[in-house]
């Protein structure tokens, strides 16, 4: 088990462009992809062939322009991740990967 990782820079200066980056990000939301950051977002996957079936989906649904990246981060390397919060800067524990009867 482990995380699908998205990261992306869309090109956002004209209104047809925006549309495209607005629609990407809530395609990914409704893919069930979660927001880590602005540009980052991520979902569960279980298994390898999980993790195919929604890079295939992702490379579907990409817009015309832009940068993307997709990587997997296994449950281990995920829980060693230093994530901070701030202002003040605070140091919290990395998300949790749902319970496997949610993901279906």
């Amino acid at each position: 088990m482990g995380w699908l990782l998205v990261a992306f820079d869309l090109p956002v200066l004209t209104k047809p462009e925006r549309k495209a980056a607005h629609d990407f990000r809530e395609w990914l939301k409704d893919d069930g992809y979660s927001m880590l950051q602005w540009s980052v977002y991520v979902r569960p996957c279980v298994t390898f062939a999980r993790q195919e079936t929604h890079m295939a989906r992702l490379k579907a649904h990409l817009p015309p322009e832009g940068s993307i990246r997709a990587l997997f981060i296994t449950r281990a390397q995920w829980e060693k991740a230093f994530v901070m919060h701030g202002p003040p800067t605070q140091k919290a524990e990395p998300e949790e990967l749902p319970e496997q009867i949610l993901l279906w």
